[in-house]
């Protein structure tokens, strides 16, 4: 990424290639005479855990804003949920009968990139967190339409590589959760959440805390399969017990396909049934 702005000043890349070019000594080879912000070790030093935080937050920052994306599709789900073609190699019969969601994910992700590229990919690029599964399917689906998608990456000690199908340019990874997912909501006109496990449950009530408490803005939140989240999570209970209010209940919508979905965020705030549209 180069800085094209202009100044009187020597620029920072010039002065990083010129010192490697010094000579080889005992002073030059010492750790205490690189660049600071050339040296990774110095990068790398508990103290400056502030520094990389700023880092991971404004990287990602720059670069969206000068590709000039301002609104996002955010679709969250499970790595572990297979493509239909390749369900019977799934862990489980659960995930393989969840496998239909990759289907409606890549298609829901497909049709609203259709829209986005009217947009010249400037509002609802569709994001996810770049890896296999339901996130592979969103980024599938954007590429299936000719258009461009974000993958938001972390390292893991098991995974995760990026999917093939996040647009080079847009694919990130990350060191701190946090920061990871302020970037997923920061742009958010929409919120998905499909099937998952811990990570998508994390993203999913980090949301609706924020919305809850408003920290953040209403925005269309659409949970895909009812019948999975009402068996995971017992909503009527927290309302019943008082730990939610009732109301909390409408912060949320459950969709079964990708059309549905797309009528969802058309009307949204149209009613504020729970079982149709809440009002924002």
């Amino acid at each position: 990424m180069k800085d094209d702005h202009r100044t009187p000043f020597r620029d920072a890349h010039t002065d990083r290639s010129t010192a490697k070019e010094v000579p080889d000594t005992p002073q030059t080879r010492a750790p205490a005479y690189r660049l600071a912000f050339a040296d990774e070790d110095f990068l790398c030093r508990e103290e400056l855990r502030p520094v990389r935080l700023q880092l991971e937050l404004l990287k990602p920052q720059m670069i969206l804003d000068e590709r000039g994306v301002e609104s996002t599709i955010v679709m969250f789900g499970g790595a572990r949920i297979p493509e239909p073609a390749k369900k019977s190699s799934a862990r489980t019969k659960t995930l393989a009968e969840l496998s239909k969601f990759y289907d409606e994910a890549r298609e829901f992700a497909k049709l609203m990139t259709e829209r986005s590229m009217k947009s010249y990919g400037r509002e609802d690029v569709v994001v996810t967190g770049g890896g296999p599964g339901v996130m592979e399917a969103g980024n599938r689906g954007a590429m299936d339409a000719g258009g461009t998608s974000i993958g938001l990456n972390i390292v893991l000690p098991h995974e995760q590589a990026p999917n093939e199908y996040v647009t080079p340019g847009l694919c990130f990874n990350f060191h701190y959760f946090a920061i990871r997912k302020m970037h997923f909501l920061m742009r958010a006109r929409a919120i998905c959440a499909f099937p998952g496990g811990f990570g998508t449950l994390d993203e999913l009530f980090e949301a609706l805390t924020l919305i809850q408490t408003g920290r953040m803005d209403r925005v269309p939140f659409l949970l895909f399969g009812r019948e999975f989240w009402e068996k995971i999570v017992n909503w009527d209970a927290l309302s019943d017990a008082g730990t939610i209010s009732a109301e909390d209940l409408d912060l949320f919508q459950f969709v079964e396909t990708a059309e549905e979905a797309i009528a969802a965020i058309d009307n949204w705030g149209d009613t504020d049934c729970r079982d149709n549209l809440p009002g924002r």
